[in-house]
């Protein structure tokens, strides 16, 4: 049974979440100022501190620098309201999560579930940190270059706060392994991981599919529905194309957010929102703002942690233990090993890879199927090469003139890129580092 301190300076609150953490199986003290929290610490050392920010005898906050105070306590803020200031100030004094008052039991119960000491989380990232030096992988992620150590500092950093993350990079390099990555170092691990493509669903029915519905809502729904808030109650929701959300649907996002709580379409009872939200987009930010693709007051909102992923050609030095990576994952599934030849490797090592690690896993596994014997030669792996700068020609450029509208430079870019490319889409995405159904969309909207 764990044991839980109360910091909140009014006594009936203090009360009524004392007799719930104890109806969780926690016993609970409570203490109505910092003096008295120090000294309840001292006394006993709590597994979870419930700290309410405003006390008669100063911030709450100060009490998490008091890193020989607080030890191995798991320190869960409470505040009246939720805000950004608020998120980067638990992330940067050490905070689990925080809170809004006042606090419902549905609330407590979430955060009872999921109290872990801060001692176990940092074995597991040093268990990690020894695997990547083993064997190259970290989490879902594999690779030991420099870009790629980066990424796992910040995955590291951030997987056992509540902090809603930011993943951005382009088409292929691997943004639903990151948030998978995050989601398993946090203390949600236990609760679903729900992964959804906002550029893969109709406008018409994302905000069901999100949200949910009740039966008889619109035309066609003949159940209520519960949309992935609600299944991935406890866990974490990635939100992969983000800037592919309708902006009607982004607004809802943002009061998500903001207030922890959401409503099915068609219903007037408001639901907790007990999820964590991974963002991605594998297109920038701030061009995705300045476009009107993504609003800014949900921009700010999600990008409370960023983490982008480095192309593959910023680190081609991990290419060897990608491809052995794949080829024994492919050779694992169809019962029989094969490994890249000094040629085959080369080649690989002067290949573009506009689809970075997705398009080298699609063309390893297409490599292995044509491969008669064990080893895989340079025959059947991708042929374009590299073009030095220098060597480029004006048909590869494309001059766009100072004050050209966003939306007009985009469309251009795209048109002269599919001309590029033969008109083959799958080429043409790849090449611009977004989906294919981002660039369907594009070229209907253009009328191509």
């Amino acid at each position: 049974m764990g044991h839980a301190l109360i910091v909140e300076d009014d006594a009936d609150s203090a009360r009524m979440m004392a007799t719930l953490v104890g109806a969780e199986g926690f016993s609970a003290a409570t203490a109505r100022s910092l003096f008295d929290a120090r000294r309840q610490m001292a006394m006993q050392q709590p597994d979870l501190v419930l700290l309410d920010l405003r006390l008669p005898d100063g911030d709450g906050m100060s009490l998490l620098d008091e890193h020989e105070l607080i030890g191995n306590s798991e320190v869960v803020l409470m505040t009246g309201h939720a805000s950004l200031e608020t998120s980067i100030q638990a992330l940067r004094h050490g905070a689990a999560d925080y809170l809004i008052k006042p606090v419902s039991a549905q609330q407590l119960q979430g955060i009872l579930s999921r109290v872990m000491r801060p001692a176990t989380l940092r074995a597991e990232v040093d268990q990690l940190t020894d695997d990547l030096h083993r064997t190259g992988r970290f989490g879902h992620l594999v690779g030991r270059s420099e870009p790629m150590q980066r990424v796992y500092e910040q995955l590291a950093r951030v997987a056992g706060t509540s902090v809603t993350v930011f993943v951005t990079g382009e088409s292929g390099t691997g943004k639903e392994l990151a948030a998978r990555t995050v989601h398993d170092l946090s203390r949600r691990r236990s609760k679903p991981f729900l992964a959804v493509n906002c550029g893969a669903i109709s406008p018409n029915l994302i905000e069901s599919e999100i949200f949910g519905h009740e039966k008889g809502s619109f035309t066609g729904a003949e159940r209520q529905h519960h949309g992935f808030f609600e299944r991935a109650h406890g866990g974490t929701l990635f939100l992969d194309e983000i800037t592919e959300m309708p902006p009607a649907l982004q607004v809802k996002l943002l009061r998500v957010l903001e207030t922890g709580s959401f409503m099915r379409v068609g219903s007037t009872v408001s639901q907790e929102a007990d999820v964590r939200v991974v963002a991605a987009s594998n297109r920038d930010p701030a061009q995705a703002v300045a476009a009107g693709a993504l609003r800014e007051d949900l921009f700010y909102r999600l990008n409370v942690f960023p983490i982008e992923l480095p192309p593959l050609r910023e680190r081609r030095e991990d290419l060897p233990l990608l491809v052995n990576h794949f080829l024994q994952e492919i050779g694992a599934r169809e019962g029989a090993f094969k490994h890249a030849s000094a040629a085959a490797l080369a080649r690989l090592a002067r290949y573009r890879w506009p689809g970075n690690v997705r398009e080298l896993r699609n063309a390893l596994q297409r490599a292995y199927v044509m491969t008669a014997g064990n080893e895989i030669g340079d025959q059947w792996l991708p042929r374009d090469v590299l073009v030095p700068p220098a060597a480029a020609g004006d048909a590869s450029m494309l001059r766009v003139p100072v004050g050209t509208p966003l939306a007009a430079a985009e469309r251009q870019l795209i048109l002269a890129t599919l001309e590029h490319c033969g008109h083959q889409k799958e080429r043409t995405a790849a090449a611009l580092g977004v989906s294919l159904k981002t660039l369907y969309n594009r070229l209907k909207e253009y009328g191509v």
